[in-house]
Formats: structure tokens, sequence, C-alpha cells
């Protein structure tokens, strides 16, 4: 069996940024296990029509490697792919990625972790680390019917581009971050599309614009500039996270510019009532976009409000009996959070199941990055680490800091394990923070698990989650 010092799981955005730092400390004993045929993670696997990322370009960009090239505010996913397989050639990350790598179990045996892949191979290490991210992982409803249907079908995430949509009777089922961005480009080539839609979204204005050449020349000499900018626009999401950090009546104002989009872009009464949320805004993801209620104004789209019964063999059929007839169902029904780890099976100390510790005691860990019982293991986008307020890569950053903090005791013979006064310590206090918040204020997201808890926001500023993992502070483990 292969051995090597430290196991990254992923190479999205978290691995790569790991496999970076470690390099840049020196270490150059790690591998990059990714399951697919190319790097990329999110930004691999999200190719449909008009996908972009919503926070704005200039933050989503490692601190330690700015692209001047962004073309955009909100860049579309192929530059964001672009940009990490230029980060992986620049720091000469590829070498260290073994692709079609499918981990299916790891466990820790004689003071280190055995990996074994889908493929029956398998490798030894010191450390393991995950960084397979929270939206990576499809969740395909249970829909009656849905396997009777003769048309195609896919979720968004596995957009099918070899079939042309144009001319054909679509259905959409979902609204969420992916649906409110390839629902325009689709209205524009179908003859007919139904947006069947569970709960509406808030959506603000996109404050998209272009990126001119003689605008990206100059970051390109001057990268001050660029981070000048970088800066501005932090500090400005920072401020904004202060309506779900400390009080959802400062998201007031957020609210009223929500409505007042809403009003500006669809006239019809009957429509903007059916496109009012009815929940507190910030409870759920906050959408933006300049094209979504447009698009649902086209006399070719239908947004459909009615429960689904079932699917039919030629559409939709909803609880009012209505049946919509459809050439291809298109799923935006986002992504399965919890599976990020939960599909692979983690064994600790003495076996215990790392499936059966979160079933009993709930998906957390220290600082999002460490469990008891679990040593030399740590996660990259872990529970309560995700943000609604401003960019993942700021704290991927903290976090692979931390992580390698961490490291590097265990290069130094030590073996890293949170102690578990410390964990429920972390816990308790994000739990408690997390009970007066907009997150908690009634409606059903994908922030919460089947029993109404969080473990999924970091219920602070980014600020307060970079001091906490600044430095990592040994009284918080076993060895000291």
């Amino acid at each position: 069996m292969t051995r090597t010092g430290v196991v990254i799981i992923g190479s999205g955005f978290a691995g790569l940024c790991l496999g970076i730092q470690l390099k840049l400390a020196g270490v150059h004993d790690f591998v990059i296990l990714e399951k697919g045929d190319d790097l990329g993670g999110t930004w691999r696997d999200n190719t449909y029509p008009g996908c972009a990322c919503d926070i704005p370009s200039y933050l989503y960009s490692f601190s330690f490697e700015q692209n001047p090239h962004w073309s955009r505010m909100f860049a579309p996913w192929d530059e964001i792919l672009a940009y990490l397989k230029h980060c992986a050639e620049k720091y000469d990350i590829a070498r260290h990625i073994r692709y079609g790598a499918e981990v299916v179990e790891a466990s820790w045996r004689d003071g280190g972790w055995s990996v074994v892949l889908a493929d029956g191979s398998g490798l030894d290490a010191e450390a393991l680390v995950s960084g397979v991210g929270s939206l990576h992982e499809p969740h395909v409803p249970d829909l009656p019917g849905l396997e009777t249907f003769t048309g195609k079908v896919w979720h968004s995430a596995r957009w099918d581009h070899s079939h042309d949509l144009a001319g054909e009777r679509v259905a959409v089922i979902g609204t969420g971050a992916s649906a409110i961005q390839f629902v325009p480009p689709v209205a524009e080539k179908a003859a007919h599309l139904d947006l069947f839609q569970r709960t509406a979204p808030w959506v603000t204005p996109k404050p998209d614009r272009a990126i001119g050449p003689r605008e990206r020349a100059l970051h390109a000499r001057l990268p001050i500039a660029q981070r000048v900018i970088r800066s501005i626009v932090y500090w400005c999401l920072e401020a904004r996270g202060a309506g779900f950090a400390v009080h959802p009546r400062m998201l007031k104002a957020l609210e009223i510019q929500a409505k007042r989009h809403l009003h500006k872009q669809v006239k019809d009464p009957a429509l903007r009532a059916k496109l009012a949320p009815d929940y507190q805004i910030g409870c759920k993801r906050i959408l933006v976009s300049n094209d979504y209620y447009p698009a649902l104004t086209r006399p070719n789209v239908d947004l459909v409000t009615d429960p689904i019964e079932r699917i039919t063999p030629t559409g939709v059929r909803t609880s009012d009996g209505v049946d919509h007839p459809a050439d291809t169902i298109v799923l935006g029904t986002g992504f399965r959070v919890s599976a990020n780890l939960t599909r692979m099976r983690i064994t600790g100390r003495d076996g215990v199941d790392l499936n059966d510790v979160w079933q009993r005691d709930g998906i957390s860990a220290h600082l999002g990055i460490t469990m008891a019982g679990f040593p030399n293991l740590f996660l990259l986008v872990g529970p309560n680490t995700v943000l609604a307020h401003s960019s993942m890569v700021f704290m991927i950053e903290a976090q692979v800091r931390y992580v390698v903090q961490a490291l590097a005791r265990v290069r130094a013979g030590r073996t890293v394990e949170v102690r578990p006064e410390a964990q429920r310590r972390f816990v308790t206090s994000v739990q408690r923070d997390l009970g007066g918040t907009v997150w908690q204020s009634g409606c059903a997201s994908w922030y919460l698990d089947e029993q109404g808890r969080n473990s999924t926001i970091w219920p602070h500023f980014t600020t307060g989650y970079w001091r906490r993992t600044r430095r990592l502070n040994p009284a918080d483990y076993l060895d000291g």
C-alpha cells in the first residue's frame, strides 16, 4: 500500500489551497485524491447556462494569488475554473493530484490513516484532510413517477450539453441559486418553460458589470489597485453581515431593496404575489439576479406554485390535477449539504464510525475543523463554517492556515486530537449564538438538518472566525 504524509480529499478551492500552502511551507509529501477526471470541484461540475459566482470576483480568489483577468464583477464558471487551473500550474500542484480516485473508506489504524479507494487500491497516511466541500452531491428529490418519464432528465450540476433545448417544452423544478441563473437563458431557447416553485426566494439586484481591458491591464501592472478594491468589497460584505450576525432588523434595508426590485421588474400583480416571499429575508439564501424576474414575465414561461403530485411519462402533474407536458425536466434542487463526508465510511479511534457519531450527537467539529475521537483528521469547509454574506475562499484560507499548523505538529511526531470538552464548548457556543438569528426564524432551509439544527452556518463575522483560527491553541488538544 502506498504511503504518504498527508492525504487530501478533493481538488476544489479547499484542497488546492492546502496543497499550495504546504508547498510554500516546504512540505511536498502529500497527495490530493480527486474522484473526477479534472480539478475544480464545484466549478468543474456546474457548467449550466448562465453559471457564475454570486460573490464579487475580486473576493473570489486566494489573497496570495490575485487574478487580474476577471472579465466581470461576478465571474462566470469557466473563468473560475481557469483560475484554479492556473493556481495548480503555477504552484506545481497538478503532479500531486490523483484523478479517478474516489475515497470510499478511511480508518485510523496504528497511529495513521488507511484510505481505501473505489477501485480497491489504498494509501496509508499520517494525516487525512477532507476538502470535499458542501456543494458537490446533487440532491435528487423523491418525486413519485420520476423513473417513468420518457423524456430527458438531469440535475443542473450534471447538465447535458449534448441535448438542445431549443423548441422544447421544459419543466424546471426548484428556484434556488442555480435555477435563477439557468432559467433566463433556457427560457430564451425553449418553446415553453414551466417553473415549479415551492418557496419564493428573496432576490436582490446583482451589481454586475464588465471589467474592461484597461482596468484589467491596470490590475496586472499595479496589483495594489486590485487589492484596494478587494478590501472595499470585503468590508462592504462584512458590514452586511451585521444583519445576520447581530440582529435581523439590520436586514430591513436589504428587504426593502428586494421588494422594490420585484415591483420594478414584475408588473403583473398576480405573478408578483406568487413571487413575494413569506418568510424573513436571510432565513434562506438571498439570491442576486437582474434577469430572473424578467424571464418569468415572458409569454412562454409559466410559474407553477401548486405542489407536484407526481411525474408522469409525459410531464408533471400537480395537486390541482393539471398535467404540464414536458420534453425535458431539469432539477434545480440543490445539493445534499450534509453528504460531504457521510458518503464515505470514516472510522476513528476504537473503530468509532463518524456517521454514528453525527447521527447521535449532530454534525459538529471544533472550529469546524477537528473532531474528538478522530486523530489527525481535519475538515475544510466543515460544520458551521459556511457563510451567507461573504466569500468562502476567505474562510478556506483561515482553515488552511490552522490545518498547516496542526500538520506541523503531526510531522513532529505528535498526534493531533481535539479534547472533547474543547469541541463541546465550541459547538455549544455556536448553537447558542445561532438561536436568535435570522436562520432560526422559522423557515425550512438547506442550512437545517431534519431535527431543525443548524450545522451549516457560521453565525458571526468572518473576522471573528479569522481570529479564532489564527493560532492553534495547544490546550485544546490532548497532547497539549
